[in-house]
């Protein structure tokens, strides 16, 4: 959040410098205390929006506005510990998802290493969560959490909500509960393909590496999740969203779709 804070405070020093104006003159304009510039601008205070507002409009950089805004916004809970998140169990976070998700006309999902949550079975559901209830030692509630998890998953079959996956091939041989579980979840993947409003495509594992990513949950054009080790990440800023757009567009169009996507699942379950 510090860092944030300090990337925001830079960039508006930036605005200031751009314009041609010391701190203390900008001040000045603003009717602000001499002090209040340099504490924003080197992230030791948040500036609020008419902060930002006022910012702007002194130094003739108006247009810079909402992302600026989106950055003030989102700059407490841009950055969530997995430990807070999970604080109470893996329910609440699955509920709490799921009203997301409820909001969101088009969700484009990418996944390097498992298969997009949504998608899950009962039994690879509960394989995932076991180990992330052992990994971040949370409340046990893996019965309450795998049923959360599930009833997520009617929205792919409700109202107009439209899904994108892309996944890399790793997805589908990374071993989650044996060989039983694996050949529910990839037989699984073949069935939702069929569904109208899901498209899936996978990454063959030795396409060219083109796009520096992570996993990644895209929310309209709107809201980005990233899953670190760590923490949870959330990004609403105009231009950092069109980035992850752009990687995913990249994405999948390295990916395969139709009969070669189920060619490659087919080939897995074989291999089991």
């Amino acid at each position: 959040m510090h860092q944030a804070r300090e990337a925001l405070g830079h960039e508006l020093r930036d605005i200031r410098k751009d314009a041609g104006l010391t701190g203390v003159q900008l001040a000045a304009l603003a009717d602000w205390h001499s002090s209040k510039v340099s504490k924003i601008e080197y992230g030791k205070q948040t500036p609020t929006e008419d902060d930002i507002h006022t910012w702007c409009r002194h130094t003739g950089s108006t247009e810079r506005v909402p992302d600026l805004v989106a950055a003030v916004r989102h700059i407490e809970t841009m950055y969530i510990e997995w430990k807070r998140t999970l604080g109470a169990g893996t329910k609440r976070r699955q509920q709490a998802q799921r009203a997301l998700e409820s909001r969101t006309r088009l969700m484009r999902w990418y996944e390097p290493l498992l298969v997009p949550g949504i998608l899950h079975t009962a039994e690879y559901a509960e394989s995932v969560l076991r180990r992330v209830i052992a990994f971040y030692d949370i409340t046990d509630d893996l019965d309450a959490g795998v049923s959360a998890r599930m009833e997520r998953q009617q929205i792919l079959y409700r109202g107009d909500h439209r899904f994108h996956f892309v996944i890399a091939q790793q997805a589908l041989m990374t071993s989650v509960g044996g060989s039983a579980v694996m050949s529910g979840q990839l037989d699984r993947l073949l069935a939702v393909m069929s569904l109208p409003r899901v498209t899936l495509g996978i990454i063959p594992a030795r396409t060219e590496y083109l796009v520096p990513t992570n996993q990644f949950i895209l929310y309209d054009d709107d809201l980005v999740q990233v899953e670190t080790i760590s923490a949870e990440l959330t990004i609403n800023q105009p231009r950092e969203v069109a980035l992850y757009v752009k990687a995913f567009d990249e994405l999948a169009q390295q990916a395969v779709h139709g009969r070669e996507a189920r060619t490659l699942i087919t080939a897995a379950l074989e291999r089991l």
